[in-house]
């Protein structure tokens, strides 16, 4: 009698799983919006601020996706098959720049150095400018997002919850543990390694995307 309760949890969680690795994988880059992040959190200024902006932005844009393009899906069934499709050469894209990163890596990581935002409002329309201003942050979590958790078909949205606690995580760790992070973030080698993870998962959710259309 318990089985189907077992069963529901068990897709549940591995769909809220599925979700936060994707959500981190698109997340963790090398990039204005986690440099910003990493600096005002080795400096401390405002870091609850920016670390909130980046999570709630995260959070609507995610459900933007998640809704938009699930509600795509389930009013025409048909139009998933174009979505997957589409996500998942996208997404073989992504992973195939992530390999490229990993096998010639830059020469520089993730530099914290720079002027950091010297008022808490400046520091907030700063970080507000480069995440909404940002054309990637759309393709990444309204897009590529919405098209693999539409794959996910009802548990779509426990899909989404995972994306966002990976978000929260992300950036939490980044502004609050930046004096830890900051000198690993900083070495080549080090992103060399993210970004081969990064490319193994974005090779391996753009081919089950594709093979599932």
């Amino acid at each position: 009698m318990r089985a189907p309760n077992v069963n529901v949890m068990t897709s549940a969680f591995a769909s809220a799983a599925a979700g936060f690795g994707t959500g981190l994988s698109l997340i963790v880059a090398i990039g204005a919006q986690n440099a910003f992040v990493l600096r005002q959190g080795i400096r401390r200024q405002a870091v609850l601020a920016v670390v909130a902006i980046c999570t709630l932005s995260d959070a609507v844009l995610i459900a933007l996706g998640v809704g938009g393009v699930g509600a795509v899906a389930v009013a025409w069934p048909a139009a998933l098959t174009a979505v997957a499709w589409t996500g998942g050469a996208f997404l073989l894209c992504y992973g195939v720049l992530a390999a490229r990163r990993a096998l010639r890596p830059a020469a520089v990581g993730l530099v914290s150095e720079g002027e950091a935002a010297s008022s808490r409002r400046r520091a907030v329309l700063t970080c507000l400018a480069l995440t909404w201003l940002n054309p990637h942050v759309y393709l990444d979590t309204v897009f590529l997002l919405g098209s693999v958790a539409a794959d996910h078909g009802s548990l779509r949205w426990t899909f989404g919850i995972g994306a966002v606690l990976a978000s929260v995580c992300w950036f939490a760790a980044l502004g609050f543990g930046a004096r830890l992070l900051g000198r690993w973030l900083a070495r080549p080698a080090a992103w060399r390694g993210v970004d081969g993870v990064v490319a193994a998962t974005m090779i391996v959710l753009g081919i089950g995307l594709i093979a599932g259309a």
